[in-house]
């Protein structure tokens, strides 16, 4: 996703965002040792996703959006 359809959601759903890609990011590893995950950029373009949810959480808890 891109960050600003990111800073649209509520804190709460960014949350729940946040927490159903960290499991899949996990499901992914657990494929990709088992030999089983045929798409391996999907793993960067999850954790790139965590990285931005992330940064966003943070923005909002430090008080506004920082350019």
């Amino acid at each position: 996703m891109k960050p600003n359809d990111l800073r649209k959601i509520s804190a709460e759903d960014l949350t729940k965002k946040h927490a159903e890609s960290t499991q899949e990011l996990f499901n992914l590893k657990f494929q990709l040792h088992t030999g089983r995950l045929e798409n391996t950029s999907k793993l960067k373009s999850i954790r790139k996703n965590i990285a931005r949810i992330n940064t966003i959480l943070n923005e909002s808890q430090a008080g506004g959006v920082t350019k």
